[in-house]
Parts: C-alpha cells; structure tokens; sequence
C-alpha cells in the first residue's frame, strides 16, 4: 500500500485548470511557501490541517476555505506542495478518508512555476 498515491502530470493539471467548476486544487505548503506565489485557483490547506479540513461538516469547511467540501467520489481533488512530498502526504490522507480519487501534482509549485514563469 505504500505508493497507491495516484498522481496527475503538470499537462493533465493545466488540462482541467479553469475548465472545470468541480476542481478543487489544494496548496498545502505553509503559509510562508504560498505568500511567495501559488497555482491560480488553489486553495491553501496546510498538510497538518487536511485530515481535520475534510472531516469538517460542508457548511463549515465552505465557512472557512471559500469552496464548496467535494464529495467522496469527486474525480477532481488534487493537492500539491513544492515538490510532491507532503502532497503526497495529504492525498494518501484524503485516501484514508474516503477521497478514493484524490490525486497529486507530484511536480508541485516548483515545476509549475518553472513551466509557467512565474
């Protein structure tokens, strides 16, 4: 069960960037990381953070992140961190928390920002 994590290519995440209302592209870098730039559309979710963010109620995890709590079965739930280390880390929480799609951008802020100069 070690490297179950499933994980999306930086071409696959530009794919469905902007182009569907469902995605939900979570940054769980630290505050410090994401003050420095970010993945449009993210939200930020520090990793120590995602087991309790999405055991929230919806209301309550709606309240607090601004985006609406995926379902279970959503196909469209990514996280990144810098470099695919805690995002891995994070998806294999949402995994254990019934997010059997969950996926991660093993590249992270760094490859996304190296391909998108910014």
């Amino acid at each position: 069960m070690a490297n179950t994590v499933k994980e999306i290519s930086h071409e696959d995440l530009k794919a469905i960037l902007g182009k569907s209302p469902n995605l939900l592209l979570v940054d769980v870098r630290t505050k410090e990381e994401v003050d420095k730039g970010h993945i449009p559309g993210s939200i930020h979710i520090p990793v120590e953070t995602v087991g309790s963010a999405f055991a929230m109620e919806p209301e309550e995890f709606k309240a607090k992140y601004g985006k609406n709590k995926p379902p279970l079965d959503t196909k469209e739930l990514i996280f990144h961190c810098q470099v695919g280390r805690r995002g891995a880390m994070a998806t294999s929480k949402a995994h254990q928390l019934g997010y059997v799609n969950a996926c991660n951008y093993a590249g992270g802020f760094k490859e996304w920002s190296e391909k998108e100069g910014k």
